[in-house]
Formats: C-alpha cells, sequence, structure tokens
C-alpha cells in the first residue's frame, strides 16, 4: 500500500526529471554544435521541444511500471469516491 501511496507524484518526478536529462544531453549537444541549435536566443524553446519530444517514447517505455503504479492508485480513488457516492445516495432514500 506504501508504494502506492505516492505513486502519482513518484511518475510526476520521474517524468520531469527525465525531461531534465534530456533537456541536458540536448543542451551539450547544442553546445558542441552536433545539434545546429545555438544555446543563446529563441532557439531555447526549440531546445525545450526537442528535449520534450525525446523524453515523450522515452517515459513512455522507461515509467511503464510507475505509470501503471498510478493508475491503479487513481482507480482506487475513483472506486472508493463512487462507493461513497452511493452510500450517500442510499442514506438520503432511507431517509425519505
Amino acid at each position: 500500500m506504501s508504494s502506492q501511496k505516492f505513486a502519482s507524484l513518484r511518475y510526476t518526478g520521474m517524468r520531469i526529471g527525465l525531461l531534465i536529462v534530456c533537456f541536458a544531453v540536448v543542451w551539450v549537444l547544442c553546445s558542441v554544435h552536433v545539434i545546429p541549435l545555438a544555446v543563446r536566443g529563441s532557439n531555447l524553446i526549440w531546445m525545450v521541444l526537442v528535449a520534450l519530444i525525446i523524453s515523450a517514447p522515452l517515459s513512455f517505455v522507461l515509467l511503464r511500471k510507475q505509470r501503471d503504479a498510478m493508475s491503479e492508485q487513481i482507480v482506487g480513488r475513483v472506486d472508493r469516491a463512487k462507493e461513497a457516492l452511493a452510500a450517500n445516495a442510499a442514506q438520503e432514500d432511507h431517509v425519505l
């Protein structure tokens, strides 16, 4: 249970970390002129976009386990909310 308690936070943190790593790699490749983007100016936006494009498929593959745990956590919360709503509706029907 404790491993799923912070599953969403863990996945989000790992996703942001992966994006930062990809951005650092793109930054270095731009600095050594492997990728023809300048480090200064508006090209910073392009560097962020390239990092996003690289990190998206990587996160899909590398963070599958964390994404599944987050999904289970969300499904559990939704199920509990539905049960509470149904119990509340049943209680209101009983009172009438």
